[in-house]
C-alpha cells in the first residue's frame, strides 16, 4: 500500500500544469510580446503545459523561522566539515578523467590558455566538478524547472523569473526547440553549468559555428576560461598554498575568501612547502578537518573562483583537483 501511494504522489508530480491560468505568467507573457517580439501564441503554448517541478522547489522553499531550541547543544563542536566535502569532489578516478578530458582537447585548451591566461587544468577542474566532463549534465527540463521556480513561491523567484526571460530568447535566437533541453535543478546548462543569464555575458562561440553551445566542448572550455579572464584572472600567478600554524586549531585571524591581510602583519604563518612567489595581499583559508584544522594562504585568482561558485570549500577543491589534474599529464 505504501508503495503505491508513493507511486501515485509521484504521478501527480508530473502531470502538466497550465500555467497560462496564473495572471503572473499572463504577465510575463504579455511582456515578452511587447519588449522582446515573441509571438503570444507560441507562449501560451509553452506555459500551457509544464510539468511542475517539485524537487528543485523544494530546494528553494521559503525557510520557516525555527523556534529556539530547548535542546543542549554538544558541548564540542563536531569537526570535519572538508573531509566530508573534498571526498565527493577530489578523487583520484576525477584527476585521471581530467587529464584524458585535456588531452583529447588539448589543441583546444592550448589555444583558450593563450587568448585568456587561464591554465587548461582549472578550466578542466571546473568542468569535472560541474558535470564529470560531461557526463553528468543534469535530467532536469530546463523549461519545466525555470517556470516551475519563476512562478512558484520561493525565495528566488526574481531571480529565477530573470533566467527564464535569458533562456526563452536564446532558444529563440538559436531556434532551439526550450523542451527539449536539460539541466540542472537550478536550471544550470552544459559542461560548466552557466545560468542561462551566463550564455549572454560570457559564452564564446569557440567553433564558430554561429551559437554558443555549453554542451559542446569548445565553446564550454573558452567560456570558463573567459568567465574567469572578465573576472580578474591573473595570468601565470599561483592560486594558493597551504600555510603552517601554531597548535591545531586556528582561531588567530579571520579566515575567509573576502578578507585580505598584508602577509608581513601575519604573524607566525608561514607556507609550508618553501617559498611562495606572491607579494600581494592573501585570503586565509581555513579546511575544518577531523582532527586540525588546514590554513591555506590564497591569492586573488583563488578569489575569481570563488565568481564562478561562491564558496571557499568549492573554490579550494577546483585548486586541489586542478593540481592532481596536471600531476596526470
Amino acid at each position: 500500500m505504501k508503495s503505491l501511494i508513493i507511486i501515485f504522489f509521484l504521478f501527480l508530480s508530473l502531470q502538466a500544469k497550465d500555467y497560462t491560468r496564473q495572471k503572473n505568467v499572463q504577465n510575463f507573457i504579455d511582456e515578452m510580446v511587447i519588449k522582446h517580439n515573441f509571438k503570444f501564441l507560441y507562449l501560451q503554448k509553452l506555459f500551457s503545459n509544464i510539468k511542475k517541478q517539485n524537487t528543485p522547489l523544494r530546494f528553494f522553499a521559503k525557510k520557516k523561522r525555527k523556534k529556539p531550541s530547548t535542546k543542549l547543544k554538544h558541548k564540542y563542536p563536531v569537526h570535519g566539515a572538508w573531509d566530508r566535502y573534498v571526498r565527493l569532489k577530489v578523487t583520484p578516478k576525477r584527476a585521471k578523467d581530467g587529464a584524458i578530458f585535456v588531452k583529447k582537447y588539448k589543441k583546444v585548451f592550448n589555444q583558450v590558455e593563450r587568448r585568456y591566461g587561464v591554465p587548461a587544468e582549472y578550466i578542466a577542474a571546473i568542468i569535472g566538478i560541474e558535470s564529470l566532463y560531461g557526463k553528468n549534465m543534469g535530467n532536469f527540463p530546463v523549461l519545466d524547472t525555470l517556470t516551475t521556480l519563476a512562478f512558484e513561491p520561493n525565495r528566488r523567484n526574481k531571480f529565477f523569473k530573470s533566467e527564464l526571460k535569458k533562456f526563452l530568447q536564446l532558444t529563440y535566437q538559436y531556434g532551439i526547440n526550450p523542451r527539449h533541453v536539460k539541466g540542472s535543478f537550478a536550471g544550470a546548462i552544459g559542461l560548466g553549468q552557466f545560468m542561462p543569464s551566463n550564455y549572454e555575458a560570457y559564452g564564446i562561440d569557440f567553433n564558430k559555428d554561429g551559437k554558443v553551445s555549453l554542451t559542446h566542448p569548445y565553446d564550454a572550455i573558452a567560456s570558463i576560461a573567459y568567465y574567469l579572464r572578465r573576472n580578474g584572472w591573473q595570468k601565470n600567478r599561483p592560486v594558493a598554498t597551504r600555510v603552517s600554524f601554531k597548535g591545531n586549531r586556528f582561531a588567530q585571524y579571520k579566515t575567509g575568501y573576502n578578507r585580505t591581510y598584508i602577509r608581513s602583519r601575519l604573524k607566525d604563518i608561514f607556507p609550508k612547502y618553501g617559498k611562495w612567489n606572491y607579494h600581494d595581499k592573501v585570503r586565509l583559508i581555513k579546511l575544518d578537518r577531523k582532527n586540525f584544522d588546514e590554513l591555506w594562504y590564497a591569492s586573488k585568482n583563488f578569489y575569481v573562483i570563488t565568481r564562478y561558485n561562491h564558496s571557499a570549500y568549492y573554490a579550494m577543491s577546483v585548486h586541489q583537483l586542478a593540481t592532481r589534474i596536471k600531476k596526470e599529464l
